[in-house]
């Protein structure tokens, strides 16, 4: 699996007009072959800083998606950012759930 991050700080005024299309490259994602998630986050405590997270398969779907009409959107947003974005790419090779917790409390004792 890749994670995909992107965190982005706008001005006020371009907030609005990056979340709408933020949304619909979200929407566009989540119907792509090997796209396992796509969401978007604002950050409570910093107002204007968005982040996009994206879930693949593999890497041919980020690649796929990399060379895609939609992420040449995402680039375009990118562009108004008041700084330069942070871009994440990271590769998960194992996923776990509660059983970590489990695992962990059960140990404690």
């Amino acid at each position: 699996m890749v994670l995909a991050t992107i965190k982005m700080l706008m001005s006020q005024q371009m907030r609005r007009e990056a979340l709408k299309i933020l949304r619909s490259i979200v929407e566009q994602c989540r119907v792509q072959r090997g796209c396992l998630s796509s969401c978007i986050y604002e950050d409570l405590d910093e107002k204007n800083v968005i982040m996009i997270e994206e879930m693949w398969q593999d890497e041919e779907a980020l690649q796929r998606h990399l060379r895609s009409e939609e992420y040449l959107n995402l680039l375009l947003v990118l562009e108004m950012a008041l700084r330069q974005p942070e871009i994440r790419f990271d590769t998960i090779s194992s996923s776990t759930g509660i059983e970590t917790i489990e695992k962990a409390r059960s140990h404690a004792k």
